[in-house]
């Protein structure tokens, strides 16, 4: 996907929004989908990873080249990286 298809996939869901054809939970899934979907095609070498385990990092999601990309990416956005128990894991 090319910036220009984003942003008009990203404008029709915001057009649905404000037709009420959907609800907010729905916009912010529906544009983190085309987000992420961009991300990863801009740049063949990555992947979206999230993590799941300790609260603070559970559900974060991250664009790495590897595992160890990923993880030290989401190290670096917890205040308190040490004391962090969680697991990478590859999304689909």
């Amino acid at each position: 996907m090319d910036r220009i298809s984003a942003l008009r996939n990203i404008e029709d869901a915001l057009t649905q929004y404000e037709n009420n054809e959907l609800a907010l939970p729905e916009l912010e899934g529906e544009v983190r989908g085309i987000l992420r979907t961009y991300a990863t095609e801009f740049d063949e070498a990555t992947a979206a990873y999230r993590a799941t385990g300790d609260e603070r990092a559970e559900g974060l999601v991250v664009v790495a080249a590897s595992k160890t990309e990923a993880r030290d990416q989401i190290e670096e956005l917890l205040p308190d990286p040490g004391a962090a128990t969680f697991e990478v894991e590859p999304m689909e």
